[in-house]
């Protein structure tokens, strides 16, 4: 359970809000402390954002409008600002390990937009969404989940 030692930053996350945490006990007993929290701008629904048909460019045109779509891209943007954090903060040293805790798509998301020398820094990733979670519970389910041998 090496993977939570004293100063590993934890990163939780998902596609609207991110929990920048330090353990600052040791592994077998963890103790994380919010360092930062960031969140996605409120997009706000337009009529045209939803799924269907919009009125279009001439007389009596519509074309289609996939569901989602908007939110999809907000998620992807808010992923991105997330990388780009935790490179800046790994490249300048704030970090020396790392764990991800994500939904295994935005764990991909992550993954995709890291420098690689902070991809090196990753010590432990877990597929799960726990940004809504109280702080006990996400040291006890952390402890649990990397506890066990892969």
């Amino acid at each position: 359970m090496a993977a939570l030692e004293q100063g590993t930053w934890v990163i939780i996350a998902d596609g609207e809000k991110a929990l920048v945490m330090e353990n600052i006990t040791d592994a077998q007993d963890p103790n994380l402390v919010v360092v930062s929290v960031e969140e996605q701008d409120t997009v706000i629904a337009k009529p045209t954002d939803r799924a269907g048909r919009r009125s279009d460019i001439g007389p009596n045109q519509k074309s289609a409008v996939e569901e989602d779509t908007w939110r999809a891209h907000a998620k992807s943007l808010f992923v991105q600002d997330v990388a780009n954090l935790l490179n800046r903060k790994g490249l300048k040293g704030a970090y020396k390990r790392l764990v991800l805790v994500a939904s295994p798509h935005v764990l991909g998301l992550l993954r995709r937009r890291l420098h690689s020398k902070v991809l090196a820094k990753v010590v432990a990733e877990v597929d799960k969404t726990l940004t809504n979670h109280p702080l006990h519970k996400v040291e006890q389910i952390l402890r649990n989940r990397l506890a066990k041998p892969a």
